[in-house]
């Protein structure tokens, strides 16, 4: 990745929070997802190329808001551009996990590893997906495009394009334009 690739990142996650060039300094201070998403791009950015020093400033700030906002997730982790983390609270994610792009990721969610049985290893989750409050998604799975996971669903299957999935255990449903009003400013 090079740096207008990084840029290309991080203008796609301002989008996603609505953010502008109107927006002051003092406001994008409280857009905690936005400021955790760019630091985990910044840290990931600087790794790769070797930049020992602003690696380090920048993973002492992503150690911090880790603490300060609840999340688990590694710079390591495979995610496309514009994630959208809307709130404060625990969300895991395995640093093998692949995420793709136009991702919402609400309070509470687990997207994590299975180290037994046919599904064993971690998910794989495609473009405009919705994952709602407390659920859980686990496995060597492949989460379709245009997927609104429930909240507290529980999801350790595949999951097609245009589905949501309700419940514990998870069924799904399938819908045309799943997502719809519930993903905006996509990039």
């Amino acid at each position: 990745m090079n740096k207008e690739e990084l840029q290309r990142l991080i203008n796609c996650d301002k989008k996603r929070y609505n953010i502008t060039s109107k927006t002051k300094r003092r406001e994008l201070k409280s857009i905690h997802g936005y400021q955790f998403v760019s630091t985990l791009r910044k840290v990931k950015f600087y790794k790769e190329k070797g930049s020992k020093i602003r690696f380090i400033i920048y993973r002492i700030k992503l150690d911090k808001m880790e603490k300060k906002f609840g999340y688990q997730i590694s710079y390591s982790t495979d995610i496309g551009p514009g994630l959208y983390i809307g709130h404060f609270g625990q969300i895991i994610i395995n640093w093998k996990a692949k995420i793709g792009k136009n991702v919402n990721i609400s309070p509470g969610v687990t997207i994590g590893q299975t180290n037994r049985g046919n599904k064993k290893g971690v998910p794989k989750i495609g473009n405009q997906v919705w994952i709602g409050t407390n659920a859980v998604i686990v496995g060597n799975i492949i989460i379709g495009d245009d997927v609104l996971i429930a909240p507290n669903s529980y999801v350790n299957f595949d999951v097609p394009s245009h589905s949501v999935v309700i419940g514990n255990p998870g069924v799904i449903h399938q819908k045309s334009n799943a997502t719809k009003n519930y993903i905006e400013n996509l990039c």
